[in-house]
């Protein structure tokens, strides 16, 4: 895969990106770039897990549904937030599962997805490769397990998470028309 691959945008320019993928993907480098060049806020999601989740996920274990809720909710907010405030956003969020893509687009109807698309071991030799605070690369294949990816019918494109970072912003960027 080069480039982006876009899914059903509707011909919408949107305000509002999730740059999504599994950990290791590049998720805040290409939000920073993509935010940088488009003038619009960064907002980690990461940023937003409650303490539990942290602890959890420093202690291996993986996140389940139940877990993801609240961390899902705070994002969605913070998007509700910013719409109702005419702010572009470019936030990060694994938004692994469909449902959980609904879940934002519920609270921010404008967004759309950039999916960070790769191989598991390219992202498992990045994540062995880094320090983060509490995400351990054993949890990457449980990241890949539970990945649904955006379907055709979904606000999303998909971009190669293998070309450099820039690349990966400018394609997204493109794709977008934005």
């Amino acid at each position: 895969m080069t480039g982006a691959v876009v899914s059903c945008l509707s011909g919408r320019k949107p305000n509002a990106l999730i740059v999504m993928g599994v950990s290791g993907s590049g998720k805040t480098t290409v939000a920073r770039l993509i935010a940088e060049r488009l003038g619009f806020e960064m907002l980690e999601g990461d940023s937003l897990h409650p303490p539990e989740n942290v602890e959890k996920m420093r202690r291996g274990e993986p996140l389940g549904d139940a877990d993801r809720a609240p961390w899902l909710e705070r994002i969605g907010e913070r998007l509700k937030l910013m719409g109702a405030e005419r702010r572009g956003v470019v936030a990060t969020c694994s938004a692994l599962k469909r449902a959980y893509r609904a879940k934002l687009l519920a609270a921010r109807p404008d967004l759309v997805f950039v999916y960070l698309k790769g191989a598991e071991a390219l992202f498992a030799e990045r994540v062995t490769a880094r320090h983060h605070e509490y995400m351990p690369a054993s949890l990457l294949q449980s990241q890949f397990a539970t990945l649904e990816e955006p379907g055709p019918d979904e606000p999303a494109i998909s971009v190669d998470a293998a070309l450099p970072a820039e690349a990966e912003a400018q394609a997204a960027i493109d794709a977008l028309q934005l």
